[in-house]
């Protein structure tokens, strides 16, 4: 006799069957009505009948059980302290309903319900200092003013996207290209386990799946999809970034590309985006300003103890964000290459934390290329 499934346990075998896509479980979800349950009842003939369900995904559906185990799937999501965020769940990314190809469930660690809009900071596994510093530093500034900074987990400019909001208190949240219980890549275990506990992991790969090529291109559409905006800091012309933002497009959300070095290959992508049309970011007043004009959409309010400190202490400034803003803070004017004298900071490392400075409103950029403290820093 079948086993009688309940409407998110159906969910949850079909999100983990081989061979059915987001798209092709929509096509079956409607033909069933919305009723996953439904699926289960469908004829081996009715079900091939839906446009994308071959002969063996079909025998997969009539035979689930055979591919799937659910009492040991969730077993293994109550032992870890994840759930199953199904479409009609509260918790669920509310832009991704929005999207062609949403999942139709996703395994989340963490208890943030996504409340707050989200925007994504994206980039290359091998940024600059430069980058890695203006990562950081819109992660903490994006997060205090109220958004949930979205992101891959991956390494370089996902990672210090993280670790801002972090550092900043804020919510931030990771979508992996694995299942749920696989972090990858390994050194960022901890950022997992901290991410977790603030705000959410979320996958909608089954436990045990290990990356490919095709999972994270997958999950580049979900970090884009629950977002209002994409940020791409720092990426080559074929990196994963690009995908990320490709989806942005196709999805409606709104693309910024931080500026940089023209002979800096890890720039190369945000330069051709800018030529395309995307955002370019100078500060983190221009997401604000895109997003008002396009709807008034403004972040949710902030705690009142961040308020009080937000206007002179945007953010936890790093040693050589410290260092150079000693260097200015008593009226001085100073080019790139006499901050690196003054500090005995290497051009690469200036280069980030003065963008970082800038990016806080705590120093400006002059015509003539040097930097003074802000007005009002």
């Amino acid at each position: 006799m079948p086993t009688e499934l309940t409407e998110r346990q159906a969910l949850l075998v079909l999100s983990s069957l081989p061979g059915l896509g987001s798209i092709t479980l929509t096509r079956l979800l409607q033909e069933c009505g919305g009723d996953a349950r439904e699926v289960f009842r469908m004829g081996r003939r009715r079900l091939e009948s839906v446009q994308g369900v071959d002969p063996e995904t079909g025998r997969a559906v009539a035979e689930w059980e055979k591919y799937f185990d659910l009492p040991r799937e969730e077993e293994r999501i109550h032992r870890s302290g994840a759930d199953f965020l199904t479409a009609s769940d509260t918790a669920y990314p509310r832009l991704l309903r929005e999207i062609h190809d949403p999942p139709i469930g996703m395994y989340r660690k963490g208890s943030y319900q996504f409340e707050l809009p989200c925007i994504a900071v994206v980039g290359t596994r091998r940024p600059t200092q430069y980058g890695l510093g203006v990562a950081r530093s819109l992660g903490a500034e994006l997060a205090r003013l109220g958004f949930c900074v979205v992101s891959g987990l991956a390494r370089g400019v996902d990672t210090a996207a993280h670790e801002g909001a972090l550092e900043a208190k804020g919510r931030t949240a990771a979508v992996l290209g694995t299942g749920l219980d696989i972090v990858y890549p390994p050194e960022n275990l901890d950022l997992y386990r901290r991410i977790a506990e603030s705000g959410a992991v979320l996958s909608e790969f089954p436990l045990g799946r290990r990356p490919d090529r095709s999972s994270f291109a997958r999950r580049n559409r979900l970090v884009s999809g629950m977002s209002e905006a994409v940020v791409v800091v720092e990426s080559a012309v074929d990196g994963g970034a690009m995908i990320t933002s490709r989806f942005a497009g196709e999805q409606g959300r709104l693309l910024f590309a931080v500026p940089g070095r023209i002979d800096q290959s890890t720039s190369a992508g945000c330069h051709q985006l800018i030529r395309d049309g995307a955002t370019l970011l100078t500060s983190v007043e221009d997401i604000l300003s895109e997003l008002s004009y396009l709807g008034g959409l403004r972040p949710a309010p902030i705690p009142e103890k961040h308020q009080a400190a937000a206007p002179t202490v945007p953010a936890v400034l790093n040693a050589d964000e410290q260092a150079v803003l000693a260097q200015l803070s008593d009226g001085a004017i100073l080019a790139s290459d006499a901050l690196s004298a003054a500090t005995g900071i290497g051009a690469a490392q200036v280069a980030a934390a003065t963008m970082s400075l800038e990016l806080k409103k705590l120093i400006v950029k002059r015509v003539d290329g040097a930097f003074e403290a802000a007005p009002d820093g």
